[in-house]
C-alpha cells in the first residue's frame, strides 16, 4: 500500500520495494560499507532470505537504480506505520510514563528537541555542501523523553540554522505538554507561539539575551540556584512571550560546576525543577550517539540526496524494531549488546525472543555463569 501511495511500485520490475527494503535493512544490521558487500552477503544468503516473504537478492545496479531514483517517502511513512503499529499493538511500548529519575513525576509527555549531524563526503554530495570543504545532513527530532522514541523527525541538509525548523518539528506539540530545546532553536516569535498554544517550554538563554527584571523570586543561600527572576525581553517586535522566567543556575559539567542560565514560560515549577527539565535533554544525545555508533549512518550507499535519505529511514526503523525486541523480551543489557547479539545471528535459524531472555554470560544480576575449570582451549590438555 505505502508503495502504491508514493509511486515507488511503479518503478519496481525485479526488484520489489519490499526486498528493496529489506536489503537496506540488511545493510544497517550487518554494517554493510557498500553496494558491493550488500549485494554479495545477500546471494550467498539466497535461500534464507526467500524466506523473508520472498525476497529477492539484487544486483549492484538495480539497487543503486533503487536508491536513487524511488521516493525515500515511501522509508519515512513506513517508519511511522511501524511504529503506530507498534504502539496499537503493546499501548505500553510508548504510552508508558516510567521516564528516568524525577521525570516519573509529570503526568503529561516531555519532549526533547534537537539535531545530529550527519557527516557526508564534499567532493561526492554537492547537494549537502554547507562549507568549503564539507558537507552534511541533518537529522531534527522531537524525542520523547519517557518513551525513548522518536514522534517527528525531519532529514535535510545542514545549511538551514537550526531555529528555522524549529517551528516544523514542535507543531505536533499539543496543549499542556513539555518541550526541552537548545538555544540553537530559540526564536521569540516561535516562544510566543508556544505560549499561544499552552504549551510549557524550557531552554538556555543566550549570551547576549537583553531582558529587564520584573520580579525577583527569593532563593535559598545553601542551593546551586543563583538567581530566579521573572524578565521582560527587551526585543523590538511584538511577537515574542511578554513574560519569561529567567533561572540562573551551577551545573556539574565534566566534574566541574558551570553557571547556567535557563529560560521558561512556567512560573510554578521550583527552579531546580527547571535546571532538572533542561539537564533530561542529554537523553536525547544518547538516542543519537545509539543511531549513529551502532547503526551504519558512517558508509553511505549512494550519493544523492534520496539514497541518504533512504539509508537514515530505514536506520531509524531498524532501532525502532531493536527497542522492540528490547521491550518484548525486558532486555536488561545495552542497546550496543542488543545489536550486536542480533548482527551475531543474522542468518542462524532460532527462536530470537528465548535467546534475547536467556542470552549472555551475565543476566539481571550480572551472574557469571561459567566457571574457570570449564574453559576448553584447542591444543591444550
Amino acid at each position: 500500500m505505502l508503495a502504491r501511495e508514493t509511486g515507488v511500485e511503479d518503478r519496481s520490475r525485479t526488484f520489489s520495494p519490499w526486498a528493496h527494503v529489506v536489503a537496506l535493512m540488511h545493510a544497517q544490521l550487518a554494517h554493510s560499507i557498500g553496494l558491493n558487500d550488500v549485494c554479495d552477503s545477500l546471494r550467498l544468503n539466497s535461500g534464507p532470505l526467500s524466506a523473508i516473504r520472498g525476497a529477492v537478492p539484487p544486483s549492484r545496479n538495480n539497487f543503486s537504480h533503487a536508491n536513487r531514483e524511488r521516493p525515500a517517502e515511501m522509508a519515512e511513512k513506513l517508519f511511522w506505520a511501524t511504529l503506530e503499529h507498534l504502539q496499537n499493538i503493546h499501548p505500553k511500548f510508548s504510552g508508558g510514563r516510567s521516564g528516568r529519575g524525577f521525570l516519573r513525576r509529570f503526568h503529561r509527555t516531555v519532549h526533547a528537541v534537537d539535531s545530529t549531524t550527519i557527516q557526508l563526503v564534499a567532493s561526492c554530495m554537492d547537494w549537502a555542501r554547507h562549507r568549503r570543504r564539507k558537507a552534511a545532513a541533518k537529522c531534527h527530532t522531537r524525542l520523547n523523553l519517557q518513551s525513548f522514541l522518536p514522534s517527528f523527525a525531519i532529514v535535510d541538509t545542514a545549511r538551514h540554522h537550526d531555529s528555522k525548523r524549529a517551528r516544523e518539528v514542535c507543531a505536533g506539540i499539543s496543549r499542556g505538554e513539555i518541550v526541552v530545546f537548545d538555544k540553537a532553536y530559540m526564536d521569540f516569535e516561535h516562544l510566543k507561539d508556544l505560549d499561544d498554544r499552552g504549551v510549557s517550554w524550557v531552554s538556555r538563554a543566550k549570551e547576549n539575551l537583553a531582558a529587564t527584571v520584573d520580579t525577583r523570586f527569593p532563593v535559598d543561600k545553601d542551593s546551586r540556584i543563583l538567581r530566579d527572576d521573572v524578565v521582560t525581553l527587551d526585543h523590538g517586535s511584538d511577537r515574542h512571550p511578554e513574560f519569561v522566567r529567567r533561572v540562573v543556575a551551577l551545573v556539574e559539567v565534566d566534574g566541574k560546576e558551570r553557571e547556567m542560565t535557563f529560560l521558561t514560560n512556567h512560573l510554578k515549577w521550583s527552579p531546580q525543577t527547571v535546571a532538572d527539565l533542561y539537564g533530561a535533554r542529554w537523553e536525547i544525545e544518547v538516542f543519537f550517539k545509539q543511531l549513529k555508533q551502532t547503526l551504519q549512518l558512517a558508509d553511505f550507499l549512494g550519493h544523492n540526496a534520496n539514497a541518504v535519505r533512504w539509508q537514515v529511514w530505514i536506520a531509524l526503523l531498524v532501532y525502532l524494531l531493536l527497542r522492540f525486541q528490547a521491550f518484548l523480551t525486558q532486555w536488561n543489557h545495552s542497546f550496543t549488546r542488543l545489536f550486536t547479539l542480533t548482527r551475531a545471528s543474522l542468518w542462524k535459524k532460532l527462536d530470537l525472543f528465548s535467546l534475547l531472555r536467556s542470552y549472555g554470560t551475565a543476566g539481571g544480576r550480572w551472574r557469571m555463569l561459567a566457571t574457570p575449570h570449564q574453559a576448553y582451549l584447542p591444543g591444550f590438555g
